[in-house]
């Protein structure tokens, strides 16, 4: 298979260029203008950061990347869907609040702020997936299934159920309505070590769906309500809760590949990946724990398969930043995501989106 190109811009500045005209000139680099964007609905899909945390994506870099779209003659929007957890994006009303909270809003992106799925997280289209192996078929913001254009913009980091997250978790998790998360969820039902548990109840604020019980000072969690989204796992200080059985988070990862298909296929798309801040948990935590390597660049390709591997390439050469979480683990394999989250395989993520034909591991780097 041949190689894709991914191009690479790192963060240094001279006196004279800010970070935005490096991002600028890299995917004028990597080539968005190839694609034919006159007059043509754009969603560019980001992530707005669920409120706390402060390592999601300044709203200067999609300003950026919306005011090079405008150029090419597009109309570009922001979009997200809806959120399964308890939180401030699990509404329309809700997340546009949490968004302009983070500093995003027409003024400061140049372009307007729609949410995928809806008031409730319910406007949503079935889409084929072509070639999938778990799924069929996915349930799709309808926002986004109405652009002609998709372009993601992405926080590359880590994540507790999938290892990492970067193009392909934001596209296919970000771009599901509610019901489309549970479809991906319901496979990973999480267990509770009790013998770890404290009893601090933190995971039951966690909980959206009332799933986490308690007996003996000691959580539970009833599978029956549980939709498996994880935050739980996320939420425990003690490491108490963990996926039931190991394939778990492979199927969710595969399952979101199946989704980032359903979206991208029969349209132009184009992808960036800003590898700063790289926190060890997802931007939908509602705080964010120290980066576990220096900022490294922005990443920018056609292919998310490629760019994604290019960045987790990029950050397990990176060494550990002193007192963070990855510092303090004993192992020293160079496999950062994996030393933070051994129950996660985040290579699922790209062994299987190379398999059903979204993109390929295998890439050139191209520094601009």
């Amino acid at each position: 298979m041949q190689k894709s190109t991914v191009y690479f811009s790192d963060m240094r500045c001279p006196a004279d260029i800010s970070l935005l005209h490096k991002l600028d000139k890299l995917i004028c680099k990597a080539g968005i203008s190839k694609i034919d964007f006159a007059k043509r609905y754009v969603a560019i899909k980001i992530h707005f950061g669920e409120p706390g945390n402060l390592s999601f994506l300044r709203p200067n870099f999609a300003k950026t990347v919306a005011d090079r779209i405008k150029e090419l003659g597009g109309k570009p929007f922001l979009t997200d869907c809806g959120t399964l957890y308890v939180g401030r994006r699990n509404n329309a009303l809700l997340h546009l609040d949490a968004a302009m909270e983070n500093g995003f809003s027409p003024l400061s992106t140049g372009c307007q702020i729609m949410i995928g799925d809806g008031l409730k997280g319910t406007d949503d289209i079935e889409v084929p997936i072509e070639g999938g192996q778990y799924l069929k078929t996915a349930m799709i913001g309808r926002v986004i299934m109405d652009a002609d254009i998709i372009i993601s913009l992405n926080h590359f980091k880590g994540h507790e159920a999938t290892g990492f997250g970067g193009a392909l978790k934001n596209i296919g998790m970000g771009c599901g309505s509610r019901a489309g998360k549970m479809i991906m969820h319901n496979d990973n039902k999480p267990k509770v070590n009790k013998r770890v548990c404290t009893g601090c109840q933190m995971c039951v604020k966690m909980c959206a769906h009332s799933a986490i019980e308690f007996a003996d000072g000691k959580a539970s969690i009833n599978t029956k309500k549980c939709v498996g989204c994880g935050r739980c796992i996320g939420s425990c200080n003690f490491n108490a809760i963990y996926s039931s059985y190991s394939s778990a988070n492979d199927m969710l990862s595969c399952k979101i590949v199946e989704y980032a298909k359903a979206v991208l296929d029969g349209r132009p798309h184009f992808h960036i990946n800003i590898v700063n801040q790289v926190s060890p948990f997802c931007d939908c935590h509602a705080e964010n724990d120290a980066a576990i390597v220096p900022d490294i660049g922005m990443f920018a390709s056609f292919d998310p398969v490629a760019l994604d591997k290019a960045c987790i390439d990029a950050v397990n050469a990176a060494p550990a930043l002193h007192g963070t979480i990855l510092d303090s683990l004993e192992d020293e394999d160079n496999d950062h995501f994996t030393r933070i989250f051994p129950t996660t395989n985040w290579r699922a993520q790209l062994e299987h989106a190379e398999k059903i034909g979204l993109g390929c591991r295998k890439y050139e780097l191209k520094r601009v």
